[in-house]
């Protein structure tokens, strides 16, 4: 069972990822961040742009943010200058992490509904799962992102969870 706790720890472990992934990105020329590399959403742009287009659809239905109007096959190429994703990730990150130590055992006791249009119906699913499932998103395209940045030749550091944890902690 998830708790706050892990909520909050999730959200700072989310914002100093993109951190580390949009500082490795932003070394490199649009021309490679662009290049298709084979990945679910083309390119580290693409893939960085979809991260953030799926936060501001969890987000729209966790804590009312408005929910992004480009479908989700569009979501790659939902922003095209990388200077803009990479300050609407900041702010993204820094409302996941308000949002996050606001979150209380009672809030994740309940079921969420809504109209799911990937899967093109009304979902119900309990918060707990759906909460695990946004932070498993995002990390799931962002280890996609770090094998890109890899392979162009950037470093990120460390991307565990476990080494991060003490000084994340710390933080907070």
């Amino acid at each position: 069972m998830i708790t706050p706790a892990y909520i909050r720890t999730m959200a700072e472990y989310n914002a100093e990822m993109n951190r580390r992934l949009y500082g490795a990105a932003g070394r490199l020329s649009d021309d490679e961040r662009l290049m298709p590399r084979g990945a679910f959403w083309g390119s580290i742009h693409g893939t960085l742009t979809h991260i953030l287009w799926g936060d501001q659809q969890w987000m729209s239905r966790f804590d009312g943010w408005p929910k992004p109007i480009t479908p989700i096959k569009e979501s790659a190429g939902m922003i095209e200058d990388f200077a803009e994703p990479r300050a609407e990730r900041e702010k993204a990150d820094a409302d996941i992490s308000r949002w996050a130590g606001n979150v209380d055992d009672a809030w994740l006791a309940e079921d969420l509904t809504w109209f799911s249009g990937a899967a093109n119906r009304e979902v119900r699913a309990p918060l707990r799962l759906l909460v695990t499932h946004f932070f498993n998103h995002q990390t799931h395209h962002r280890g996609q992102v770090h094998a890109m940045l890899t392979a162009a030749g950037q470093q990120t550091d460390d991307t565990d969870l476990f080494p991060l944890v003490p000084a994340i902690v710390g933080r907070a």
